[in-house]
């Protein structure tokens, strides 16, 4: 099993005030050996321009949406994307692709949010059936339950948990078999101060676990109502997000490879989110990549 580092990053990326320094961070991340950049597309219709920006600042380093939301974006139009992509850039981009979350995409349109499973087959079916279709291999599921992990093996390259425990990446391991690509996102807090660790923890945790998805899915792999309530637990802050010393969370990510994952896009959280923790990724890679 090839294992892969990787990094994963929201609303940095998007936003037009940070775009010269996530290029440059991008630049940074390529030299220092990561696999690949996962960030979020948000919730904006259509699929960012952040992506062929990055591809074009760099030389190596992959780039992954993680996740396109299907509700957001039209299949041709990301079937046309990743058409550009992979001419300009060949084999570096990946379609992530995700159902979201109902309070997200009901919010501009109540009840729109049904059948996520069937509308997620009908959305790679319409990819299929574009103009430039989309090869599976180019494809990854935000996958969290069976059946949406069972999907990403027979119909794409694998699948991109967000917000899952290292219990959670064996499961997915299971279900999915040998091969397909198993890329769970995971949090982590580089922070001695236990108080201050718990503290962006929690703020990161509070809006997953609103989220039915995140905490369904927690509570399906035998947490309890108490451990997902409001900020969660200590027990799930403990499972879910390694904090404190470049050993603990190097341990901590290394729990998901043990697991079975091949490739980790790691988030670093930290107290402002508007500006990128350079010298933790850098501390990271010295630790994680030969």
């Amino acid at each position: 099993m090839t294992r892969r580092v990787s990094v994963w990053g929201g609303g940095f990326w998007l936003s037009r005030k940070t775009r010269e320094a996530a290029l440059d961070a991008a630049r940074e991340l390529d030299e220092l050996g990561y696999s690949r950049l996962w960030t979020s597309g948000g919730f904006g219709e259509g699929v960012p321009s952040i992506y062929g920006e990055v591809l074009a600042a760099t030389s190596k380093l992959g780039v992954a949406s993680g996740i396109i939301s299907i509700w957001h974006a039209d299949p041709s139009d990301a079937a046309a994307s990743v058409d550009g992509f992979e001419r300009d850039h060949p084999g570096r981009f990946l379609l992530g692709l995700g159902t979201s979350h109902g309070p997200v995409v009901d919010a501009t349109e109540a009840g729109r949010y049904t059948k996520p499973y069937s509308r997620m087959v009908d959305y790679l079916d319409a990819l299929d059936a574009t103009d430039t279709p989309v090869p599976a291999g180019r494809v990854a599921l935000a996958a969290l339950g069976p059946r949406m992990l069972t999907l990403s093996a027979e119909r794409t390259a694998g699948a991109h948990p967000y917000f899952v425990p290292a219990e959670h990446t064996a499961q997915a391991r299971e279900i999915l078999g040998d091969g397909p690509l198993l890329a769970p996102e995971v949090a982590v807090v580089l922070d001695e101060n236990e108080d201050t660790a718990r503290g962006i923890a929690q703020e990161y945790m509070r809006g997953y676990l609103s989220l039915p998805n995140y905490s369904n899915n927690l509570l399906r792999l035998g947490y309890t109502e108490v451990d997902v309530a409001g900020a969660g637990s200590e027990r799930l802050r403990e499972a879910l997000i390694p904090s404190g010393s470049i050993e603990r969370v190097v341990a901590g990510i290394e729990r998901h490879y043990e697991a079975g994952a091949d490739e980790v896009p790691i988030q670093v959280l930290t107290a402002d989110p508007t500006s990128f923790p350079t010298q933790a990724y850098r501390d990271l890679a010295a630790a994680l990549i030969a």
